[in-house]
């Protein structure tokens, strides 16, 4: 169903104070849709929503939400109920709700839990948020090494009900030790009298608790696996990185990088005054108009051709725009790249070359098609030459740096997200604008 039929169904649903009708829509709709309803919703409407949804769904709905509108949600609960809710969920979803709320809240809300899914808690509010620790669930399934293919089938089993993370079996030693992994294809497909330890992979892959959480999720993406362990310092398994975890990661650090690239890291710039955030964007500012300056100078070294030919200051824009696009999409791929690690400024030839290429093909389509309308419009086709020669070059110049510039932040050690932007726009204007003056001058006599 369209999201706004919807929204207006539940809203009429909810003024009309008909529960049987919010419950139905449980039987058609799940907890993503809801998610995407709930913050167009005023708050006693979404009161009314948690109190009349089934039981077993509220803690489903809270999973999919933001965990700062989820803590929002849970505080309006009774703390016995909100207990019960943060039980029904994965420990790390709840995790992310309970460290958002207050300390007070979080502790009353804890004291009210069963003592095991309250250490469980504890046990990951002790990691921090963007660690391997911080996001990985506790449960997984575990087997010792001396256990038959029929035994760990049968351990499977036992827990499938209580966990959505069986996406492989682990093999412990007597301390906890991680001494192998089967995957479970591995597992259904040996013989049943069969030891684990004569099929398991031995020395898996593994992250410390310690570690960031973008390298797990690395690590789950560049090998293909669904899930990566978590050891202490000792070696011991603590609990899992699933591949939806690292998804969520990744998304968030691209979001990030794209915020930053704009200079507007919104997480960061809360917790900053007006003055902190001002001198913390001031000087790539300051950077970029000193460039800009030199555009300037360039433009009226040339007052003579742009009087003479007043049709050129009308195409000046255009080039400089279409130019800004490219140079900020190939400044943003690059920035993607280096944060997931498909880019590194030590193979920086090739990423170089890929995006010329790229760019020269765009160049040359733009190029073609506004040095056609100069042509047209002036009715001269050295005017057309000029205009088309100017596009290509500008926009050559601005995958160039668009390319350069964000790996060579990252290798003196800047963020290249918010380094990328301003300097590529600045350095394009400069030679944009030089390249399209020098040809206009060379071909003033042709341009009337």
């Amino acid at each position: 169903m369209e999201y706004g039929a919807l929204l207006d169904e539940v809203r009429t649903l909810i003024a009309d104070r008909r529960r049987e009708g919010i419950v139905g829509l449980t039987s058609r709709i799940g907890p993503a849709e809801w998610a995407k309803l709930v913050p167009s919703l005023e708050p006693s409407e979404v009161s009314l929503i948690i109190h009349w949804l089934p039981e077993e769904e509220l803690p489903k709905l809270l999973a999919e939400l933001d965990p700062h509108e989820a803590a929002g949600i849970l505080r309006t609960l009774a703390r016995s109920a909100a207990a019960s809710v943060l039980a029904a969920m994965d420990p790390d979803d709840a995790t992310d709700i309970v460290e958002v709320l207050p300390d007070t809240v979080a502790e009353q809300i804890l004291v009210q839990m069963a003592p095991f899914d309250a250490a469980e808690l504890r046990s990951l509010l002790a990691y921090p948020a963007d660690s391997a620790g911080g996001i990985m669930t506790p449960s997984f399934v575990a087997v010792s090494p001396d256990v038959r293919t029929n035994q760990a089938i049968a351990a499977l089993r036992v827990v499938a009900g209580e966990t959505d993370s069986l996406y492989y079996v682990y093999v412990l030693d007597g301390r906890d030790h991680l001494l192998g992994v089967l995957p479970l294809r591995d597992l259904v497909l040996s013989p049943l009298d069969r030891l684990v330890s004569e099929f398991m992979v031995t020395d898996p892959l593994r992250v410390r608790a310690e570690a960031e959480a973008e390298t797990a999720a690395r690590l789950l993406r560049d090998h293909h696996l669904l899930a990566v362990p978590v050891v202490d310092g000792e070696d011991r398994l603590l609990g899992i990185v699933t591949v939806d975890d690292a998804t969520d990661v990744l998304e968030d650090a691209l979001i990030e990088d794209y915020l930053r690239q704009a200079g507007t890291d919104a997480e960061a710039m809360e917790r900053r005054n007006p003055v902190q955030v001002a001198r913390l964007r001031l000087p790539w500012l300051l950077g970029t108009m000193v460039i800009e300056l030199g555009a300037g100078l360039v433009i009226s070294g040339y007052n003579r051709v742009l009087t003479e030919v007043i049709l050129l200051a009308s195409f000046m824009p255009v080039i400089s725009a279409v130019s800004g696009n490219v140079g900020l999409q190939a400044a943003a791929i690059v920035v993607r790249g280096l944060d997931t690690g498909h880019v590194t400024t030590h193979r920086w030839g090739r990423q170089v070359a890929r995006e010329l290429a790229t760019s020269l093909l765009m160049a040359l389509a733009c190029g073609l098609v506004l040095g056609a309308v100069g042509a047209v419009w002036s009715r001269h086709l050295p005017f057309g030459l000029v205009i088309g020669g100017a596009m290509t070059c500008s926009m050559l110049t601005a995958g160039f740096m668009g390319t350069v510039i964000p790996m060579l932040s990252k290798r003196l050690g800047f963020d290249p997200a918010t380094t990328a932007g301003p300097f590529e726009t600045a350095f394009q204007d400069v030679v944009g604008f030089a390249v399209f003056l020098w040809l206009a001058s060379r071909l003033v006599n042709y341009l009337h």
